[in-house]
């Protein structure tokens, strides 16, 4: 796609950092961007009256614990306060929707797994239709090496291979009685790779190449964090920090 290219060029030397480092600076960057355009395309005074007026109610409400038709009136007119609020915020919030998005999307491609390295054992799945039955076949260049067999046997409705292979691009070839599909693997010592799953038509369903989930973020004696739960933590602290320094309510 057009626009992921033009963000490897964007990005380029987030790439040549350890994940993590990349995804904190880009939080950051997001965050900053965020920050700016509501900053500058809403009335930050009248965002303050509304925020300080919703914070009144709440207070109020808070001590009126005891008197229910009072605490319903004023959670009423807080309501309607935030609903003002919400609507003065929308506008930052469409003008940033698609590049976020954009920029949300290229980095699913980038950091949601470990790449292919050169010699690095790895495995491709072939998902067919439940009636689908019998053997299926895998075709490869000469640089790819199958590990466990060329033909494989549909258990479940799926059939995987183990491969390993040399650096570069590669075109593989799913055969099934006269339905063949093919799908592109890439193996790079660089952290990059194409789509792990094709979507086909025909008995075979789709075709998946098996990458290792990278890991981003180490807690604990679980490997919990990947690249969203990373981000999405470090731009919570991003964005309160930056609403504070910047003074954008």
């Amino acid at each position: 796609m057009a626009y992921y290219d033009f963000l490897n060029v964007v990005f380029a030397p987030l790439l040549k950092l350890p994940a993590l480092w990349a995804i904190v600076i880009l939080s950051l960057i997001v965050s900053l961007i965020i920050m700016l355009i509501t900053k500058y395309t809403t009335n930050q005074s009248l965002m303050k009256n509304l925020k300080d007026e919703i914070k009144s109610y709440q207070k109020q409400i808070k001590e009126a614990k005891n008197e229910p038709a009072r605490a319903m009136a004023l959670q009423k007119k807080a309501m309607e306060v935030n609903m003002k609020y919400m609507t003065h915020s929308l506008k930052p919030t469409l003008i940033t929707f698609i590049p976020i998005i954009l920029i949300f999307g290229w980095m699913s491609s980038t950091f949601a797994y470990e790449g292919i390295k050169p010699q690095q054992e790895f495995s491709v799945t072939a998902n067919f239709d439940k009636n689908a039955q019998g053997n299926v076949e895998l075709e490869v260049p000469d640089e790819i090496i199958i590990v466990d067999g060329k033909t494989k046997k549909i258990e479940n409705s799926q059939a995987a291979w183990a491969l390993k292979g040399e650096e570069g691009e590669h075109l593989l070839e799913i055969i099934y009685g006269n339905e063949k599909q093919q799908h592109s693997v890439l193996i790079t010592n660089e952290n990059k790779y194409p789509n792990p799953i094709k979507k086909t038509n025909g008995s075979i369903k789709s075709i998946q190449t098996n990458h290792k989930k990278r890991v981003v973020l180490p807690v604990g004696y679980k490997d919990w964090f990947g690249w969203l739960g990373t981000y999405i933590i470090f731009s919570l602290a991003f964005t309160m920090i930056l609403r504070k320094i910047m003074k954008v309510y």
